[in-house]
């Protein structure tokens, strides 16, 4: 027999397999022997109150004809026929891996062309970024195999609950070689010390799959056609070396394609502005963020993992937000062309560092900056880029943030010195709410004050706001049926994740380039 049984923890007894058994046995009235196997399948930590508690679910199996908790799915992928019909994935991101794993599982033989290097030279590269400022355009941050979640924490929540199979992108993830404990944490993450292995255990099951991952590979034109009934259609890409593939197009670019994105619209494909959020990232040290959270004076103490928090408030109509929520890690710089300034956040799988960050950003919507409307769909984007450029100006021919001490931001007053910082190249004192735009900046301070009365201690000097959080999502969209996912104006091409508009993450993206796949071989359900 298997039970699910819900159990309620110290964070010490959490942390011993044989207390949770006990607990489990004396929870169903049995001994101890009499549990066969059992399996955490949810945990959670509760910690509002003092006595802070996790709670469990356990899926037990008991009794004499009892053997084990049926483990994670594993898909098995067989190499595909070298005529089977193509399916060309631009970009190797979650949404265009994950794709080209679906693809292999119907039997298509997925083509991935990425534009930046594998995942082994673009730590390299990143490295040399944040040493000397210099940055690849095809391979940083946000570019390059993997996607620009690679090398940000790899966090895996999601809100997305309706859009896909969520549970089959992680039981993936663990069959490639996650910790099977992102299967049962509420607030699940990879790292970005371990993710990589992931990336390339998957690029090495397509290929071995009779399946292509191509890198400096960059797609500079679609292939449009008339289909039969003399419709445009999409029957492949031309890639910048002046190369073709032909094949249904799975567009899978990402958040910061900027110029493949121009170049498609010039070709006349259709897309739309669509909001985004904008801010900075937020720099506290993590202690003080455990003390919050735990309600504790000496913090997290030896059986609690490093503290989170979320935070959200509406401001003169519009949300106010944490984001991209970094415990124990490190501010990164996520440029991807000199002269810019943007930010990012990441952390190692045991997030042990000496600070936390976020995201904190305000929701834009496309009308408002006027100032803007000109560009039409290209409005927003247009902002991040004068955003980003305005903050690099500001520290002149370097790669370090402009920042200043949380309480000045809210003051309105420039820092005489900053914290210490995670940030690898270093900041430079400047009045961050004079740089952004007074629409984004007064509703930052009157969200900081809000956090700071729920959370006594959260505003403080201690903290820094360091600029700019940019990047949260495409300030594009790509229409598409909602049915089928196929570009409303074109046949034969869908756009996916979030460069198209449709995702917020690492899962989001997975599930949509999933969904796309599932439509092109009429699996939708």
């Amino acid at each position: 027999m298997i039970e699910e049984i819900q159990l309620r923890l110290s964070p010490a007894q959490s942390a011993s397999a044989e207390t949770i058994k006990s607990e489990a046995a004396r929870a169903l009235g049995l001994k101890s022997d009499r549990i066969r196997d059992l399996k955490v399948t949810k945990r959670s930590i509760d910690a509002r109150r003092r006595d802070i508690a996790v709670n469990m679910t356990v899926a037990v199996a008991w009794g004499d004809d009892a053997s084990a908790v049926p483990p994670p799915a594993v898909v098995d992928f067989r190499p595909v026929a070298p005529d089977a019909p193509a399916v060309v994935v631009v970009g190797a991101g979650p949404a265009g891996l994950f794709a080209a794993l679906r693809a292999i599982e119907f039997g298509m033989r997925p083509i991935v062309l990425e534009r930046g290097k594998d995942v082994d030279s673009r730590r390299i590269d990143i490295a040399m970024l944040n040493r000397t400022g210099n940055v690849d355009p095809d391979s940083n941050y946000c570019f390059g195999e993997g996607g620009a979640g690679t090398f940000s924490d790899g966090k895996l929540f999601t809100r997305s609950k309706k859009r896909g199979d969520n549970r089959a992108v992680m039981e993936l993830l663990v069959q490639f070689g996650a910790d099977p404990k992102i299967l049962s944490d509420s607030h699940p993450h990879v790292g970005s010390d371990r993710l990589p292995h992931i990336i390339k255990a998957i690029r090495e099951k397509i290929r071995e799959c009779g399946g292509e991952v191509r890198f400096g590979a960059k797609v500079e034109q679609l292939i449009i056609e008339p289909d039969a009934d003399g419709r445009r259609a999409v029957a492949g890409v031309v890639l910048a070396d002046g190369s073709a593939e032909r094949g249904t197009v799975v567009l899978a670019t990402g958040h910061s394609a900027r110029d493949t994105i121009r170049n498609l619209y010039a070709q006349g494909v259709g897309m739309e502005p669509k909001g985004l959020a904008i801010g900075v990232r937020l720099e506290h040290p993590s202690q003080l963020i455990d003390r919050l959270q735990y309600h504790t004076p000496d913090g997290r103490g030896e059986w609690l993992p490093a503290a989170e928090y979320s935070y959200v408030a509406q401001v003169d109509g519009r949300g106010v937000y944490s984001f991209c929520m970094c415990p124990g890690g490190v501010v990164v710089p996520a440029v991807s062309s000199p002269g810019e300034s943007v930010v990012n956040g990441m952390s190692a799988s045991a997030r042990g560092g000496r600070w936390s960050n976020s995201g904190m950003v305000v929701e834009i919507r496309p009308d408002d900056f006027p100032e803007y409307q000109s560009e039409g769909v290209f409005q927003l984007m247009r902002l991040q880029e004068d955003l980003e450029h305005a903050f690099h100006r500001s520290v002149g021919e370097t790669l370090k943030a402009p920042a200043q001490r949380m309480y000045d931001f809210v003051k309105g007053k420039e820092s005489k010195d900053l914290p210490a910082s995670s940030y690898p190249p270093g900041l430079l004192s400047r009045r961050v709410d004079m740089l952004l735009p007074p629409f984004i900046a007064d509703r930052l301070r009157q969200g900081f004050k809000e956090f700071g009365r729920r959370s006594k201690g959260f505003l403080t000097n201690e903290a820094c706001v360091i600029g700019l959080e940019s990047r949260t999502s495409s300030p594009v969209r790509l229409p598409r049926d909602r049915e089928t996912l196929c570009h409303t104006e074109l046949a034969g091409l869908y756009p996916v994740g979030e460069g198209a508009g449709y995702a917020g993450g690492i899962i989001s993206a997975a599930v949509d380039g999933r969904r796309a796949i599932d439509s092109i071989c009429g699996k939708q359900k």
